[in-house]
């Protein structure tokens, strides 16, 4: 099996709106590409969730690289832990961002976006999503927003914890996967419960450009996750924001292209073997394949129940 970073053969197409859910008197915008005509569905769908302080418009690259091959991604804007922390005031937004004060219910808000998210889509595409290929993603807090869709329990310190999770998701991606925000408990028993297939992956440069930690805590994650498959990718020198496309304050640097291209790569075999049932995706995953996409300092993890 081959894979290339090159855009697939399907044109993109891009539709932005919001939804309202009224039981929260909340706003919920959404980006969405998908093949330009869409005569083969129904598709799998994967929607994805942003960082602290970022948008729907995220992670661009990704998204058009899954459509072009026939997905259909969903990017979820979180009011509250989006851009509304730094638009209009004055300095670098992740200065604003490092100072926000997050509620505890601003959180939980985020973590109800992803379920109402995927109930809106059924009437926005009908007959177009295959409801059995679903999968999760997110970068940063996205990832933990992932993390919990996929099982690991969440909640504010000193409270009982709350399984968030959708049955609806049948797989998920980490980008930077996070080991806890201010208002989240760590530990392995909130790990444990997490079960789907996930793949995790970050940088020997991705710390957390809020509270500072190492890539080594992003570890904790894929260490710890329930008995279900679970694989770790560290690429030498990537940093926290070459998944997301945007940079920040962050320089750009030598090799960011190449991981991109990496990044386009394995997310597309991940959900090609995980939604759609590739043997062939699944394989490259197993065999020299994958280790021909990295290189010889990156390092590449399995864990199998």
């Amino acid at each position: 099996m081959i894979l290339s970073p090159d855009e697939g053969p399907l044109g993109v197409r891009i539709d932005k709106g919001e939804w309202i859910d009224a039981s929260r008197k909340r706003k919920v915008a959404y980006k969405i590409y998908h093949p330009e005509h869409m005569d083969d569905g129904p598709y799998p769908v994967v929607v994805w969730s942003h960082g602290l302080g970022g948008t729907r418009d995220g992670a661009g690259f990704i998204a058009r690289h899954l459509a072009s091959h026939g997905y259909i991604q969903v990017n979820v804007d979180h009011e509250g832990t989006n851009d509304s922390l730094w638009r209009g005031l004055p300095g670098h937004p992740w200065d604003n961002i490092k100072k926000a004060h997050i509620p505890w219910e601003d959180v939980r808000n985020r973590y109800l976006d992803i379920p109402f998210a995927l109930d809106q889509l059924e009437g926005l595409y009908p007959d177009l999503i295959d409801w059995t290929r679903v999968g999760m993603s997110g970068h940063s807090f996205g990832a933990l927003t992932t993390q919990v869709m996929a099982g690991q329990l969440a909640g504010r310190p000193g409270e009982a914890l709350e399984d968030f999770s959708d049955n609806r998701f049948k797989a998920a991606i980490a980008y930077s996967p996070t080991p806890h925000l201010r208002l989240q408990q760590g530990g392995q028993d909130v790990y444990a419960t997490i079960r789907l297939p996930m793949l995790h992956i970050t940088g020997t440069n991705d710390s957390s450009p809020v509270e500072g930690f190492g890539y080594e805590r992003r570890l904790e994650v894929f260490e710890q996750a329930g008995n279900t498959d679970q694989m770790l990718i560290v690429l030498n020198d990537a940093d926290h924001m070459v998944f997301n496309g945007s940079r920040g304050q962050l320089e750009a640097y030598e090799a960011m292209d190449k991981h991109q291209d990496v990044i386009k790569i394995t997310s597309l075999a991940w959900w090609d073997a995980h939604l759609r049932g590739d043997v062939d995706a699944a394989q490259w995953f197993a065999g020299p394949g994958i280790q021909a996409a990295l290189d010889p300092a990156d390092e590449y993890r399995k864990r199998h129940p």
